[in-house]
C-alpha cells in the first residue's frame, strides 16, 4: 500500500498522476491544487480509465489528505514561459515553495519529497534551508531528464538499446549543467573508444560531436516549450522513476539533486551529481572520479546557483 501526494495539477502533475498509474506504483494518489476545479477534473479523468490498470484510489484533495503519504511530488509554480531560463523564475517559485512548505509537512511529516517545480536546484535549497525535514527525504528531480535525454541521444547515435548507455550530466538543470565525458561508457566501453570498438556491419555512425550533444541536451527543454508550449511526458516519466526507486528496496544510482556537503569541493547548494536513491530517500552520494576540467565545470555550475541565491529572499 503506497500513498502518493502530488502538488500541482497543471500538465506534469497531471501527468505524473496518470503515470503512477498506469504504473501501479500506488494504491493512493492524492492530486492537490490551488484550483481545485482542475484538480478535480484532473482526477476524474484519471480514476475513470482505472478499472484497467492496477486498483488505484485517486482523488483531488488539500494538504489535510496528504496525511500517511510516503512520497510528496512538488509540481507547483509558474511554469517556464518559450525564450525564458529556469533561473527567471526564481523568486515566484521560491515564495509559492515558501508558502507551501509548513502546509505539507505538517500533514505529511515523514514522506519523502520530490521537487520538481523550477528552478529546481533553487527550490530544492528553499526546502532544505525552509523545512525541518531531514536532508535525505528531500530530492530535487535535478538532471535526471537532462540524464535521460543524453542517454537516448547516445543510444540513436550507435543504435543501442538505451540501458546499455552508461552517462550522466552533472550540476544545475538548466544551462551550467555538463556532461562528465570521462566516465561516459556504453556497455564499459568508454565512450572515447566507442567508434573504433563498437561496430555494427551495414551501419553507419556519424562522428560523435560532444559539444552539439551537450547542447542538444541543454536546450531540449526549449525546443519542446518552443514547439509545444511545455515539457511534461518525459520529465513525468524520469519522476516516476524516481518514485519506483523509493518504493522498491533495492538502491539505486540517479543524477538528482541534492545538498552539497564538499564533495567535489562544493559546499551548501544543492545541484545533481551522482546519488544512491533507495526506500529511506536519498543513502548517499557517489562520488565519481572526474577530471580536473569537470570538476572546475561542476564548481561553476554551483557558482552559478549561488550568485542567484544571493539575490532572493529564501
Amino acid at each position: 500500500m503506497n500513498k502518493i501526494s502530488i502538488i500541482g495539477t497543471g500538465s506534469v502533475g497531471s501527468t505524473i498522476a496518470y503515470s503512477l498509474a498506469i504504473m501501479g506504483m500506488a494504491s493512493e494518489i492524492v492530486m492537490i491544487d490551488i484550483n481545485s476545479e482542475k484538480a478535480l477534473g484532473e482526477a476524474l479523468d484519471i480514476r475513470q480509465g482505472t478499472p484497467f490498470c492496477s486498483p488505484c484510489s485517486i482523488y483531488a484533495g488539500s494538504y489535510v489528505d496528504a496525511e500517511d503519504s510516503d512520497i510528496v511530488i512538488l509540481t507547483s509554480g509558474i511554469a517556464r514561459k518559450p525564450g525564458q531560463s529556469r533561473l527567471e523564475l526564481a523568486q515566484t517559485n521560491v515564495n509559492i515553495t515558501k508558502s507551501i512548505i509548513p502546509e505539507i509537512t505538517r500533514h505529511a511529516p515523514n514522506a519523502t519529497y520530490i521537487i520538481v517545480s523550477n528552478p529546481v536546484d533553487i527550490l530544492t535549497y528553499t526546502f532544505h534551508k525552509f523545512s525541518d525535514l531531514p536532508e535525505n527525504r528531500i530530492i530535487g528531480s535535478g538532471t535526471i531528464l537532462d540524464t535521460a535525454r543524453l542517454r537516448a541521444r547516445l543510444s540513436e547515435y550507435y543504435n543501442i538499446s538505451q540501458s546499455n548507455v552508461h552517462a550522466y550530466v552533472f550540476g544545475e538543470h538548466g544551462d551550467s549543467s555538463f556532461i562528465p565525458w570521462s566516465v561516459a561508457n556504453i556497455s564499459n566501453v568508454p565512450i572515447l573508444e566507442c567508434d573504433k570498438l563498437i561496430t555494427t556491419p551495414g551501419i553507419e555512425k556519424p562522428k560523435l560531436d560532444f559539444v552539439d550533444i551537450e547542447q542538444y541536451v541543454r536546450k531540449s527543454g526549449g525546443r519542446v516549450i518552443a514547439r509545444k508550449g511545455a515539457t511534461f511526458y518525459a520529465v513525468s516519466i524520469s519522476v516516476c522513476h524516481i518514485c519506483k526507486c523509493l518504493l522498491g528496496g533495492v538502491d539505486t544510482t540517479m543524477t538528482v539533486s541534492s545538498m552539497m556537503h564538499g564533495e567535489y569541493g562544493i559546499d551548501d547548494v544543492c545541484l545533481s551529481t551522482l546519488n544512491l536513491v533507495g526506500d529511506d530517500g536519498i543513502r548517499g552520494k557517489v562520488n565519481v572520479p572526474l577530471t580536473d576540467e569537470e570538476v572546475a565545470k561542476l564548481r561553476l555550475s554551483a557558482d552559478t546557483l549561488k550568485d542567484v541565491i544571493k539575490n532572493l529572499e529564501i
